[in-house]
């Protein structure tokens, strides 16, 4: 059974669910865009049986609070809230990250910043890279370009068009308002061949508030990128049809994660939605394997080795903030 609250993030009231058992392991789900915690509730059911699961509304999303100022939703509020909720409801636990998309990009500030840095046991990290990875990314290709490597730029700048008209604060919030929230449900369906069993009622105003993330954080982290380590062991789930994020954002990945495993799954972008029975088993199973403290033998075929990132973040750790 479901128990639904609404806790105090970071100056938001933010409105969670938990699920399962609260003796067993805990696994958060954060969502992405445009969604809110709805997109989970396939896959968290199904992790219920065996782990204690959180879900929860960020800020802009289904009925947490919505910030009208762009500057509220910046990348470190909104990891602030995540410590909020997990303060609030795993006290003093450690607990396994499970995030997509946008809910993704924003868990890399924890994944790889020190206020979490004792608690996540482990991250799951499905179509969302790090911004601040995919700056540095982007920086090597244009300093040391190849057909292939300027051909990698090219795909990922087309399959990222709606990222630059966000940032026009008008464009985004009046197409949700007069035409995509009806279509919505009819593009998932013939985009991913998904057709939700209970629409988003929150659709127009998930889709209309969300865009001021891309506003407040796409450009400082692209244009001025950090250096982010992660302090956990990484999960790479990549939906091969993913037509939003490529995989390509990816290869550099094991630069910046000493312990990273990685699947390929036959899925679009909203595998949460079109696969939730193979998604939940891959995420039960990464997070068995390092609850039994030796995931490098249950998931020996998954690992990807870099040692040079793995000296370069032992040297470089105390820059992370």
């Amino acid at each position: 059974m479901a128990t639904q609250q609404h806790i105090q993030g970071c100056g938001v009231q933010l409105f969670t669910t938990t699920r399962g058992n609260p003796e067993a392991p805990a696994i958060v789900l954060v969502h992405g865009y445009p969604d809110n915690q709805q997109v989970w509730n396939g896959v968290a059911e199904r992790l219920a049986s065996d782990w204690y699961v959180v879900t929860y509304d960020v800020r802009g999303a289904g009925l947490s609070d919505r910030p009208a100022r762009t500057r509220d939703y910046r990348m470190s509020l909104l990891a602030r809230d995540l410590e909020a909720v997990v303060d609030a409801l795993l006290p003093d636990r450690r607990f396994h990250l499970v995030a997509h998309d946008w809910g993704s990009i924003q868990s890399w500030e924890s994944v790889t910043g020190r206020p979490l840095q004792h608690r996540i046991a482990s991250f799951t990290t499905l179509s969302g890279p790090c911004l601040d990875h995919v700056g540095h990314w982007m920086r090597a290709r244009l300093a040391r370009p190849t057909p292939r490597r300027v051909g990698q730029l090219l795909r990922q700048l087309g399959s990222s068009w709606y990222i630059f008209a966000f940032q026009l604060p008008w464009v985004a919030p009046t197409l949700w308002e007069t035409l995509l929230v009806e279509r919505w449900p009819a593009y998932l369906n013939a985009s991913e061949g998904i057709a939700e069993e209970t629409p988003n009622p929150h659709q127009t105003a998930d889709g209309r508030d969300g865009t001021r993330l891309y506003r407040a954080n796409m450009l400082p982290h692209l244009l001025s990128p950090r250096v982010r380590y992660a302090h956990c062991p990484v999960q790479l789930i990549v939906p091969r049809q993913d037509r939003y994020v490529g995989a390509q954002l990816f290869e550099d990945l094991h630069e910046w994660v000493p312990a990273l495993y990685r699947r390929d799954m036959d899925a679009g972008h909203w595998a949460p939605l079109s696969h939730p029975d193979e998604l939940a088993e891959s995420i039960a199973e990464f997070v068995q394997s390092v609850e039994g403290g030796d995931p490098d033998s249950a998931l020996a075929s998954l690992r990807i080795h870099n040692v040079t990132s793995q000296t370069r973040h032992s040297a470089t750790v105390l820059k992370t903030v």
